[in-house]
Formats: C-alpha cells, structure tokens, sequence
C-alpha cells in the first residue's frame, strides 16, 4: 500500500481551520432558544445534535474536519468485486451500476450524502479497479448477456475526477474500459452516466498524452456529463466544500463538453440549504446554469443527520445568524420526523420543501428548463406526473438520465 501526498487542483483561500473569531458551540436546547428557534426538538434529536456538537469540536482540535491531502493506493481482486445497483430508495432505475473506484473522497463535502460529513477515514484508491469495470461490461453488456439498457453511474459514493483518481489515472483507465467495450460491441445497450463537481483543470488532466476530456470525446455518443452544483453563497461553499472545483470553473467543464459535442446540459442542484434559496439567489444561480447551456436539473434538498445538523448549522450561522435559526427552523419540527431519506437522514418541512420546489420550478419555467426527480421526493412531497413527468419534455428521468440515450446505437 502506497501514501501519495498531493496539492489540491482548487485549494480555497479560506479554510475551516483559520476562521476568525470562529468557536464552536453546544447545540442545545437552550442554545436553540437564544438563537429563536420556535420548534421544540426531541430528546433523540437534541442528543444527536449534542453528539454532533462535541465531535465538531473535537475534529477541529484534532484537525480531521476535512481530508488530509493524501490517499493511498491498493488493488481489488476483480472477480470477487461485488456488483452494486444504484437503488437506495427502492424505486430507483434497477438497471443502474455503480462504478466505485475511491472509498472515501479528496473534496471533503462538509455535507457529504455518504459520509454525512466525516472525513477522518484513511482514504482508499484501487489502481486496478478497471479491471473489475471491465468484468461488469462484459457480464451485463457483452456476448452472452441480455445486453439490456443499463447506465453505468461514475460515481455516486465519491468524486469521479479528484486527485485520488487522476493523478494515478485509475479515472483515465476506467473511461479507456468503456471506449474498448464500444469498439468490440457497437451494438451495446451500456450507457456511462457521470455526475462531477470536476473543474476545467480536472478534465483537462493527461495520463498517457491523454486527458478526460478526450476520453469523453471517445464516448460521447455513449455518455453524458452531469455537472453537480450546489445553491448557497459562494463565502459558505468555499468552507462546505473545501477542495471543489469553483461553480465558474464547474460551468467551463460543461462548456468544454459541449464544444467536443458530449452531452452536458443537465445538473445535479444540490444539496439545496433552504435558508439560502432567496429570490435573488434562485436568479442569480439559474441564470449562470441557463448561460452555461443547461436544460435541466434534478434539484437536492440538503438531508442530513442531526449530528451533522449541529455542524453545518454552526457553519452557516457564521456568515448569517438568521440563516441559521431558519436552517433549524426546517429541520427540527417534531412532525417532520418521518421525512427520512436512506440512512435516516433527515429532509427540510414537507412543506417547506415544496414551496421551495415550487419557486424554483416557477422561474426555472420561463428560462425553458426542465425539472426531473426522484421517486423518493415524489412520494415525500405528492409530486404527480402531471405537475413533473417522470420523463420529461427534454428527455430526463429520475436522477437527470437522459433516455434519449438509447435512441439509436
């Protein structure tokens, strides 16, 4: 097993651990009363927010808030790498794989869906994985197989182009695997789904003379790019979201994309921090996504476990004492409870969340752009098809697939 240090693509000039005047509290119930908070949490949720208070302090003292600018390196054994369906709602598209290559991630979102926002783990990067995308291709999509349409998502449990995959080119190597299954099988129903906070300088980045953005191109009749974004002042992303790519350098990814005609009109919104979703900044944001060329998106309203509620909340009251109160104002009502997605975490007031849907959508509509969602926010909210279509005008479905994909071979 093999350390490589490195230095981040996008390093940020703010950081978690030189924020002025910056301590962290005690959330509690009297810490909540002080701040306005009107709700009254329960006892199970104000433990989780004590917990999640102590470990903020502790990760901060310890400096394991965010990850350590180092990953090592290790192999799988392929055959005996087990197949994942993403599918964490039960209602998902059954016929999407997952393409996993990194345990853990080198962004360290704050907010992380599959961390929930710890990053003290060693981080794993399989050099081999290729081999293992090579294996699945071929049970699922090659010679002898029903050859289905099936996506193949790169990658829901990590960032498909970070430091961990590039500068070792397990990335590189996993999009040659596709290219090489298409040359044998041009028939293939296999279609590669990515979803990227990548910058420019991400896909720009060569192994072997060659750079994701050629692979792409390679692909681009097979694939499409999703860029992932997320609403929320741009001093609170920058500690959120501590070695992302910059939301203008996000969009020149896009751009780049679509100069070398792979599809890149569709965006991951999220997660959506309802506090920060004002009028000015729904305009604000949807317009550079209009201008960058997309069509559609699939909007994410932050869920999150108490624990990690205690930190972000804190975070965001740093800029904004308001914002705060209101963050906790949606999350902590008792009748909201039961608004869990996987792994219970918790989503903002039923309500709430379709208010803040419906102001979306409402300016979304006049710029031409389409929505699509999840089966779990549809049965959460009492979404129709009438008012969202499953597939909608443009084509997108679900998590922002694009069906038309499997148009013509």
């Amino acid at each position: 097993m093999k350390a490589v240090a490195f230095n981040p693509f996008y390093p940020h000039a703010s950081s978690v651990y030189g924020l002025e005047n910056f301590t962290p509290a005690f959330v509690d119930a009297d810490y909540l009363k002080e701040l306005g908070v009107t709700v009254e949490p329960s006892a199970e949720t104000l433990e989780g927010l004590r917990r999640g208070s102590e470990a903020l302090a502790r990760r901060l003292k310890e400096g394991t808030l965010i990850p350590r600018q180092e990953f090592f390196l290790d192999t799988i054994t392929p055959e005996l790498e087990k197949t994942e369906i993403h599918n964490y709602t039960g209602r998902c598209p059954t016929l999407t794989y997952e393409v996993n290559p990194v345990k853990g991630c080198t962004v360290g979102c704050l907010y992380c869906l599959v961390t929930d926002g710890v990053h003290e783990q060693r981080l794993m990067a399989h050099e081999n994985y290729h081999l293992y995308v090579r294996r699945l291709l071929e049970e699922q999509n090659g010679p002898g197989s029903k050859n289905l349409n099936h996506y193949y998502y790169f990658s829901p449990k990590t960032e498909a182009f970070q430091e961990a995959t590039l500068i070792p080119g397990i990335a590189h190597r996993i999009l040659r695997e596709f290219i090489e299954h298409f040359r044998r099988y041009p028939e293939s129903n296999a279609r590669l789904f990515v979803a990227s906070k990548a910058g420019a300088r991400h896909l720009l980045y060569q192994n072997e003379g060659e750079s994701i953005l050629d692979l792409f191109q390679q692909l681009r009749s097979k694939m499409q790019f999703n860029t992932s974004v997320s609403i929320m002042p741009s001093a609170l992303r920058d500690i959120l979201e501590p070695y992302a790519a910059p939301i203008e350098e996000r969009l020149q990814a896009v751009r780049l994309c679509q100069e070398r005609g792979i599809p890149a009109n569709s965006a991951l919104v999220q997660p959506i921090f309802t506090p920060c979703l004002t009028d000015a900044q729904i305009r604000e944001f949807f317009d550079r996504l209009h201008q960058a060329g997309i069509i559609n998106y699939k909007p994410e309203f932050l869920t999150v476990e108490m624990e990690n509620l205690a930190l972000l909340g804190q975070y965001l009251g740093y800029f904004d004492k308001q914002l705060e109160r209101e963050l906790y104002q949606d999350y902590l009502m008792p009748s909201n409870a039961t608004h869990r997605k996987q792994r219970s975490r918790t989503a903002p007031d039923r309500e709430r969340s379709r208010e803040c849907l419906k102001k979306m959508m409402a300016y979304t509509g006049r710029l031409g752009m389409s929505t699509s969602i999840c089966y779990w926010v549809r049965q959460q909210l009492g979404i129709g098809e009438e008012e969202i279509p499953l597939v909608n005008r443009n084509g997108f479905q679900c998590l922002g697939y694009q069906s038309k994909l499997f148009n013509g071979r």
